[in-house]
């Protein structure tokens, strides 16, 4: 392809891209399947690396992230980000509307007809979007509300959230306000998939949303596929007169809006609307907790004014929690992969938020001590956003005299095993690592998963029926399992077990950083196991790696490094890595060939901050390691350059200079790089 032809094909692509974002968040169709428009933005993303002249600074292609921020500049709002006052009743509501209309009679209004424009509020964090001509500046988070932080890489990936806007009338520069959240089905899938790496699992959408914002690396920002609606309009002179003006030109201009927003003649139809949606929000792929009020002309706004905290002019009314009352009946103790034991309290079956719950998360020893369970009890359960509910309290009135205090099992409920507790930590585990049945499962139901070794005609079934029949005790069975063992077991005709082999087969040519990852080293998730594949390509070199060298690697933490060598000290561990050596599992990575002859890059140390002209942050790297260097993470005495671009944060910049570290501008690394 010439470079002409590139150009116009990333024009292409990305006009392409804009159009079924713009048809699918702002009038809800979806032109092309998620596997198609994936297709699409990965052929941009390829194109720009490989011609990144051509690339537009509002390309789709940023939806997919990559840029890696150490540090997230606080920035000063131009219009401070109030929050809003709380009412938890409809009496309140009126009581709003009656202050609102004295304020208004106190400057001459007497008897005004107030329209109120209602939305429903949804649980997510709160971000202020500031566009100049058109395209998306900054991003920046609520903060205290008078400063927040910017995280404009990160709001990048988030779809719904335009780079680049093109419309009648634009204001030069303005300000959209919004709330970013996680999808209920997103936030679900990750947690099942965290469960199943045998990884803690997350308490609610609003606080994964927040933590996935302050992700120091954007490309995984970009796989937890946040969302966002955006409710306010803010600049200088915006020729609206009304908020529901403002949000009306929001959604010609492209931005998603809330469906649910509706304007309301006078206070009772504001009541109508929270009594509406107080059960139909139920329905919505998202988490609610309330309604937002706002008073819909501006110059009324103006009137009212604020106070030191709360705009006079807008309220939130907050839904009560939805609970049910049920009867505890039993706690079992379940162990997974980890060896860790989680207490799941077995219910009275009752119907809550639209499900019949049967079980509840006890979470620890710690929580069932606070709240003093006794079987039998009557007991209150909420949803919250977990995959199963929680009990939050107790109603002792009903509680006989004869009941005890539930006391925490001391030995394994599955092996007998005498559990540990380690300091610091509320989780009781089984350290019957190779012994105890469900862990063993655990590690091979971890192994054969999709983002591991993608072993897909084994299941849980299948793996409890081959364990139980001395088929299969550790990963490394599964490459010598037979046709003749298999076919005369339960589930297994002879096209079944065929299938199984060859999936088992087709396993072997997993890249290295999967196989890694599907070994289960505790605290390596498939994130952590691609970077440590990409620094130590061959097995033998991460097995041989220090403590020290391990921390040099990016995102790996003194946690991990001390887990990645209780791993490998581990003889029974070192037996399992040659068995699946000897089976033919990939456990080399492909290594980028270096330049002829010596390089000045080769054998040195750099650490990359800001932003740059000529290269994105991870084609930087590339181009350090290709030519012998290595990319650190933080800066120590073992650095020998730090690479600044523009925006790098003053702290570093201080540090180098105190350590004496040479400090090169983008043009100077390309100096050294051409003096080879």
């Amino acid at each position: 392809m010439s470079e002409s032809e590139a150009a116009q094909r990333i024009q292409e692509l990305s006009e392409k891209l804009r159009f079924y974002n713009q048809k699918y968040y702002q009038e809800h169709t979806s032109l092309v399947s998620d596997q198609e428009f994936d297709a699409l933005l990965k052929e941009l993303s390829d194109l720009e690396e490989k011609y990144p002249q051509f690339q537009e600074a509002d390309s789709p292609s940023l939806r997919v992230g990559g840029t890696i921020t150490k540090e997230f500049p606080t920035v000063r709002h131009q219009y401070p980000m109030l929050s809003l006052g709380n009412t938890y009743s409809q009496e309140e509501l009126r009581d709003f509307d009656q202050r609102v209309r004295k304020l208004l009679a106190a400057e001459g209004w007497e008897d005004p007809a107030i329209h109120y424009v209602c939305e429903l509020k949804f649980d997510g964090v709160s971000l202020s979007l500031i566009y100049e001509n058109g395209k998306l500046l900054r991003a920046v988070t609520r903060g205290d509300g008078v400063q927040g932080d910017e995280i404009t890489a990160n709001a990048q990936t988030i779809r719904s959230i335009p780079l680049k806007i093109q419309a009648e009338g634009l204001p030069s520069t303005f300000e959209v306000r919004g709330e970013v959240f996680m999808p209920l089905p997103v936030f679900k899938a990750l947690n099942e998939s965290r469960a199943q790496e045998g990884k803690e699992t997350y308490a609610n959408p609003r606080n994964t949303t927040s933590g996935t914002l302050k992700l120091q690396d954007s490309r995984e920002v970009a796989q937890r596929k946040l969302d966002a609606f955006l409710y306010f309009l803010l600049g200088e002179n915006l020729p609206f007169a009304q908020h529901s003006e403002a949000i009306q030109a929001l959604e010609s201009w492209g931005f998603q809006v809330s469906p649910t927003y509706r304007v309301c003649q006078g206070i009772e139809e504001v009541l109508h609307y929270v009594e509406e949606w107080n059960e139909k929000r139920k329905d919505l792929p998202v988490e609610t907790d309330g309604v937002v009020i706002k008073v819909d002309r501006y110059d009324f706004q103006e009137v009212l004014g604020s106070t030191a905290k709360s705009p006079r002019w807008a309220i939130a009314f907050k839904y009560a929690t939805e609970q049910a009352r049920t009867i505890l009946k039993e706690v079992v103790y379940q162990v997974g992969r980890t060896g860790a034991v989680t207490p799941v309290a077995q219910l009275e079956p009752v119907f809550l938020a639209g499900t019949t719950v049967k079980r509840a998360s006890l979470h620890n020893a710690n929580e069932i001590e606070r709240l003093d369970l006794r079987l039998g009890d009557q007991v209150l359960v909420e949803k919250g956003g977990e995959i199963i509910p929680k009990i939050v309290g107790v109603d002792t009135q009903y509680r006989s005299l004869k009941t005890k205090p539930l006391e925490y099992p001391q030995y394994c409920p599955e092996c007998n095993t005498l559990l540990i507790r380690h300091e610091g930590e509320a989780v009781h585990y089984c350290p019957n690592v190779k012994g105890c049945p469900p862990q063993v499962k655990g590690r091979i139901e971890h192994f054969i998963q999709r983002k591991a070794m993608d072993i897909n005609s084994l299941g849980e079934g299948i793996i409890k029926q081959l364990f139980e029949q001395k088929l299969l005790q550790d990963p490394a069975d599964l490459y010598q399992l037979q046709y003749e063992q298999l076919i005369g077991l339960e589930r297994f005709a002879s096209k079944s077990a065929q299938n199984l082999l060859d999936g088992i087969e087709a396993s072997k040519k997993i890249p290295y950083a999967r196989v890694l990852f599907a070994l289960g080293i505790r605290f390596v998730g498939a994130t952590v196991a691609a970077k440590l594949a990409e620094a130590f390509p061959k097995i033998e070199q991460l097995q041989a790696a220090s403590y020290e060298q391990l921390l040099e690697v990016e995102d790996i933490g003194e946690r991990i490094a001390q887990s990645v060598l209780d791993f490998f000290a581990d003889p029974d561990n070192l037996v399992l890595l040659q068995r699946l050596q000897e089976a033919g599992l990939q456990f080399e990575g492909e290594q980028s060939s270096l330049p002829d002859g010596p390089s000045p890059l080769a054998g040195k140390s750099f650490l990359i901050s800001g932003v740059f002209q000529e290269y994105s942050r991870e084609s930087l790297k590339e181009t350090i390691v290709q030519h012998g260097g290595k990319v650190l993470s933080s800066i120590s005495k073992k650095l020998d350059y730090l690479v600044a671009g523009d925006k790098m944060g003053p702290s570093k910049r201080e540090k180098a200079e105190k350590l004496d570290i040479p400090i090169l501008t983008e043009q100077e690394f390309n100096n050294l790089l051409a003096s080879e």
